[in-house]
């Protein structure tokens, strides 16, 4: 088989198309492969898909193709133009790159491949193309991906916030819940950062949305309350949420207690603090000795541990009616435990209540959204961060988004 006809397999390309000629340069490690096509042959408008005969061609252009034997390949043609009645001059789709690409089908979908399994910078070494080029076919796979996709709205979502820099530097995310992947990036963590993914979709489109899980950040509520009809019946304030207020207040009871102990020259609660944050399942023996001899010590802190501890059951119960009952049962005993960080802690859930309650009509959590979160800080980190925060955003899309990022016309490493 000579080298044409080998390239015209290796390229994936049919009549009318051919290969004219191949060049090998062996100083360079590069081969370049010259296509054409057959005379008198029809091309479609690119609008209107209707065939007319070539009117001209463009300049030549040159495409980036997959290596052959660590050889870099090109591809070279010069695109047919046709002159369209309705659309004017158009050039005819290529069927090996997309418009306005400059590399092949099959190497798009080589980098796609590259880059979710490496950073930008690790990736541009692989393929041998600039930094600049890898991040461009990124943002392109996004592009593609999303176009594909649609504007479809999830029935559930998940709103969070991800801290991007020092300084109380934030991204608003929303997720879908049920795909576990992320929809919309915005910018900061305001009422406008969140109400802009409701006003993209319409107010007629987000009555379709059954559940909303969230914090009790005010920002977001009133978002939801002012873009999602009947907002309060779909918002469900999530449990890990809640329990970290909690936590906190534990913390709280802990370092104040301390202080207090220390000042009369007792160390009991010295190196204590994992101690109460951590789930007794997960410690070691050496510190289940430990946090049982504190257990038994009597102390304000174990109080409150305990307090955090029963809360858990909240999430148990099949209804909200027995919930309730629970809730009220606990409230009682918190703010009658003469510790304020807990009095603190059970009042702010206690304003937030009817949304903590509409869990058990919809079931929903936001550890979809943290798990999403903690992804994204992966991401994050492997590229030592983002100075441009528009390429961290293309970046969460692309890894976390749930995107077909291929081009149309690549399946399995194969052109259509």
């Amino acid at each position: 088989m000579e080298s044409k006809e080998l390239y015209r397999h290796l390229l994936g390309i049919n009549e009318p198309w051919t290969v004219e000629r191949v060049d090998l340069d062996m100083t360079q490690g590069r081969v370049d492969v010259y296509v054409g096509h057959t005379k008198g042959v029809r091309f479609a408008c690119p609008e209107c898909r209707q065939e007319h005969p070539v009117y001209d061609h463009s300049a030549e252009r040159v495409w980036r193709h997959l290596d052959s034997c660590q050889f870099m390949t090109y591809l070279h043609a010069s695109p047919p133009r046709v002159s369209c009645s309705e659309h004017g001059v158009r050039q005819a789709r290529l069927p090996w790159a997309d418009e306005g690409s400059r590399f092949t089908h099959l190497f798009e979908a080589l980098a796609v491949n590259v880059l979710l399994a490496a950073n930008i910078e690790r990736a541009a070494g692989l393929l041998r193309i600039s930094w600049d080029q890898a991040w461009h076919l990124m943002e392109r796979a996004v592009l593609r991906g999303r176009a594909a996709k649609g504007d479809a709205l999830p029935k559930q979502i998940g709103v969070d916030e991800k801290a991007i820099a020092k300084g109380h530097q934030y991204m608003t995310l929303v997720c879908d819940l049920d795909r576990a992947t992320v929809e919309y990036v915005g910018e900061g963590r305001r009422e406008e950062s969140l109400a802009a993914y409701f006003k993209a979709f319409g107010t007629e489109r987000c009555a379709g949305i059954e559940a909303i899980s969230l914090d009790m950040w005010p920002a977001f509520i009133n978002a939801c309350r002012e873009n999602v009809l009947e907002a309060d019946d779909k918002m469900v304030f999530d449990r890990f949420h809640i329990m970290r207020h909690i936590v906190e207040a534990v913390d709280k009871v802990r370092k104040q207690e301390h202080k207090a102990l220390m000042n009369e020259g007792n160390n009991t609660l010295v190196n204590s603090k994992y101690l109460w944050l951590t789930n007794p399942s997960n410690m070691t023996d050496l510190a289940k000795a430990r946090f049982k001899e504190l257990q038994s010590s009597e102390l304000a802190t174990g109080r409150a541990w305990a307090l955090k501890e029963v809360l858990r059951e909240l999430w148990n119960y099949t209804s909200a009616a027995w919930a309730l009952k629970f809730w009220k049962r606990w409230y009682f005993w918190a703010t009658h435990s003469r510790l304020q960080p807990m009095i603190d802690a059970a009042k702010l859930i206690a304003r937030h209540l009817p949304n903590v309650l509409t869990y058990f009509k919809h079931r929903i959590t936001n550890a979809v959204a943290e798990g999403l979160n903690s992804k994204i800080a992966t991401v994050q980190k492997r590229a030592c961060g983002f100075r441009n925060r528009d390429h961290f955003k293309i970046a969460i899309y692309f890894h976390c988004g749930g995107l077909d990022l291929y081009p149309a016309q690549v399946t399995h490493g194969k052109v259509r």
